[in-house]
């Protein structure tokens, strides 16, 4: 036996070993990654595999292919020529069947897949975007969901996911925001580890794990201008404690990949930053995985970036600074074989980069298994089990901003109700971008929720879309205005749409992202590369919800978007909020359950919601000396981080701290009493934030170090605890490295960020 095929031996030892025997053309042939749904046409059920795909795998191979599974309008996959959970497990095994059969070493191919809420693919279990998970504050409800889209991804052949994404956002403008837990580091620093843990499971081995593909590093959600992809202007003070803390805290959970991102930082892009791939990732975290580009980002350091000549010497500048694989394959493809031949690639360089994709795929086992088991897929991938877990995290997740008089939940005789705005019912409005195609059935929307809910009551229901997302037109105000009229409850859906459209003038056709023309035309107001100027609803959505209050019917609002909304005039005169950003394929069910009191909402906000776009930055952790308003307005947020209420109330009570003085080496507890005092059974988040007093380096007012979320009957008190050691304490110093900094310091336990109890910490030198 080779030894490279001994399953006995590490990992690394193997991927050495068959290192060993190839030649240049299969080094280069494991670092690149064509679009995986060019590999084959789809024949009514026959999958036939294309002349270019097998001409690939026998001059050379092919290291990985992205998106074998993946349907949206930039495959131009659908629902009717895409496969369903079995047929992909067989496609992926005929796909895989011949690249081991073809192929000089039988090298099986890594297929890598978007899971960011679940596998984009047809049949795939569709969960609430990150801007809900991370809403929800409960980590180990997203590692559970983790595990459930590892299991549907890898039932179908697919071994590596791009995401979890850990990008801190600052400028909610910016269209990606939806895909991001938070605007705040540490409680994205506990999701990233849970996403970690989750999707890898104890083994990446195992049939029911992927690895995880930490993105994008890093600084992308603090572009200029909110734009994507556009310039960060942040000092590498900055970078240490806010953007790079998260990924830090996901390669210590053992993350096995990592993708750079497309921005700049001064003037450097992530793709060729030799201090950031190498000096940080590699030598100061330790990380020894695989790090892929983002697609099309070795083209921009050429066209774009400019800091390349061309295409070639972009590619080499990318591989010598640490990138293994390309996403796309286009550029690593097209001119790596020709400089390693001219000898403007180094063969160690070379060699570093291939024995990195190999020992990934002898720790997913891939020579071992290379196959997946169709009946298994169809059994696993949208299980009854998956979409209860789905509908949990929506009812969790969602927030509830506003209840004037206690509008919610609706009564049993609160009679009609009518059910008003383009998100309405519209299924694919409310599942986000990177989202595969869905049959409406699968889809619960707000309307379908509620008809459900009602089902058995006598109570009627009356619908209108009134609008669309965007554009002036009011055709539909009248049906609209006629079905608030006879209702004595109006509930308002109103927001965004990140839905694709599956027109090709709207999509960039390199990277897949949504682009806006001209000419263009969608409801899509949110998504990658759908950025906004204002934070305000799009068309004539204020207009209608202004015309339908006139009428003085009790008025609910239940946003479903992707980014915050800042619209003063809904804040001031609806009855009631939710905001239930992107919930998911259940989303229309766990909606129905909070209005009418079935579930009691625990979401909290994980991003501020300022009362005007000129407000921003908004987010809460900024700096002390950023000034206190503006001369129309304060800079206050209309909706602070860790906000959202309740149907039930908590009191706060008996805040200690185990000692008031301690040393740099020590820690101290700190507990609290948190007593439900209304009469209905809900969770509180307990959240934890931590200021410094002075400093050597200016420092945020207030920063989340720690939160728990506690589920408590009527009248029942749980004492909550927070361990206050040196990872809550310390910040990086003017020497740009982690110190915990003697003096004194306030802890401040609470409900959110401007609603708090709290005590002192003295900090000393170590005796």
């Amino acid at each position: 036996m080779l030894k490279y095929k001994d399953a006995a031996l590490p990992a690394a030892e193997r991927a050495e070993h068959l290192l060993s025997l190839m030649n240049v053309e299969e080094k280069v042939g494991q670092l690149v990654q064509p679009f995986g749904w060019q590999t084959y046409e789809n024949n009514g059920g026959t999958i036939t595999l294309t002349e270019d795909f097998k001409e690939q795998v026998r001059n050379g191979g092919v290291g990985s292919l992205y998106g074998v599974l993946r349907a949206d309008p930039w495959t131009g996959v659908t629902l009717e020529s895409g496969l369903s959970a079995k047929e992909g497990a067989e496609a992926v095994n005929q796909i895989q069947r011949y690249a081991v059969e073809n192929s000089r070493l039988g090298i099986p191919i890594l297929i890598g897949e978007e899971c960011s809420h679940g596998h984009m693919a047809i049949d795939g279990t569709v969960f609430p975007v990150p801007l809900l998970l991370g809403s929800t504050w409960n980590v180990d409800l997203y590692r559970e969901m983790c595990r459930a889209v590892a299991a549907e991804t890898r039932a179908q052949g697919g071994a590596v996911t791009y995401s979890p994404v850990l990008d801190v956002v600052r400028d909610p403008r910016w269209g990606r925001t939806e895909e991001c837990f938070a605007e705040d580091p540490y409680l994205i620093g506990e999701f990233a580890a849970a996403s970690v843990q989750g999707l890898q499971g104890e083994s990446l081995a195992s049939d029911s794990s992927v690895a995880a593909t930490l993105k994008h590093f890093v600084g992308y959600g603090s572009s200029e201008g909110g734009r994507n992809a556009g310039p960060v202007h942040m000092g590498w003070r900055e970078l240490l404690e806010v953007d790079l803390y998260p990924f830090k805290k996901a390669v210590e959970a053992g993350a096995a990949s990592i993708m750079p991102a497309y921005n700049e930082i001064d003037g450097v892009p992530c793709t060729v930053n030799t201090e950031l791939l190498d000096g940080v990732l590699r030598k100061q975290w330790g990380f020894d995985g695989m790090v892929i580009t983002d697609c099309g980002a070795i083209d921009m350091l050429a066209a774009g970036h400019d800091v390349a000549e061309d295409g070639l010497d972009a590619s080499v500048q990318a591989i010598e600074a640490g990138i293994d694989m390309e996403m796309s394959g286009a550029m690593f493809g097209s001119y790596l074989l020709q400089a390693a031949r001219e000898g403007k690639l180094a063969e160690e360089v070379l060699d570093r980069a291939v024995l990195r994709v190999l020992t990934l795929k002898f720790k997913l086992g891939l020579f071992e298994k290379p196959y997946a088991d169709p009946q298994r897929a169809e059994r696993v991938i949208g299980s009854a089990e998956h979409k209860a877990l789905a509908q949990r995290l929506a009812e969790e997740g969602i927030i509830l901003l506003k209840n004037e008089n206690q509008t919610l939940p609706l009564a049993p005789g609160s009679g009609k109700i009518a059910v008003i705005g383009p998100n309405a019912d519209q299924g694919y409005n409310q599942l986000g971008d990177y989202t595969s195609p869905q049959p409406s059935e699968k889809v619960a929307t707000v309307l379908k929720g509620i008809q459900a809910r009602l089902q058995n009551e006598n109570r009627h229901v009356l619908y209108a879309p009134g609008c669309r997302i965007k554009g002036d037109s009011r055709e539909g105000f009248e049906t609209a205005l006629a079905c608030a009229e006879e209702a004595e409850t109006v509930i308002l859906v109103m927001g965004g749409s990140s839905a694709r459209d599956f027109g090709e003038g709207t999509i960039d056709l390199k990277t897949g992202a949504s682009k806006v023309t001209d000419d263009s035309w969608n409801d899509m107001e949110c998504g990658e590369g759908i950025d906004r100027m204002t934070l305000g609803l799009a068309g004539v959505q204020l207009e209608l919800m202004q015309e339908i209050r006139k009428l003085g019917k009790r008025l609910i609002v239940v946003y479903i978007n992707g980014r915050p909304i800042a619209e003063p005039w809904v804040d001031e005169h609806a009855d009631a909020i939710l905001e239930a950003w992107y919930p998911g394929q259940e989303g229309g069910h766990a909606i129905a359950r909070i209005l009418f009191g079935d579930v009691n909402p625990s979401g909290r906000l994980t991003i501020s919601i300022p009362k005007h776009v000129g407000q921003l930055p908004v987010y809460y952790n900024g700096k002390r000396s950023r000034g206190k308003r503006y001369l129309e307005e304060d800079s206050k947020p209309r909706y602070p981080f860790g906000y959202g209420l309740s149907y039930t109330t908590f009191a706060y009570d008996n805040l200690r701290i185990s000692r008031t003085s301690m040393t740099v080496e020590e820690s101290a507890l700190v507990t609290v009493d948190v007593t439900n005092t209304g009469g209905m059974a809900g969770s509180e988040v307990v959240q934890l934030y931590i200021s410094d007093a002075v400093s050597a380096v200016s420092r945020p007012f207030m920063e989340l170090k720690g939160f728990a979320k506690v589920a408590l009957e009527p009248g029942e008190t749980k004492t909550v605890s927070f361990e206050i050691g040196v990872e809550q304490l310390q910040y990086i110093g003017r020497n740009l490295k982690p110190e915990v900094e003697p003096g004194q310091f306030r802890i401040h336990v609470g409900r959110h960020v401007n609603d708090t109890v709290s005590c002192e910490l003295t900090v000393r030198e170590a005796e």
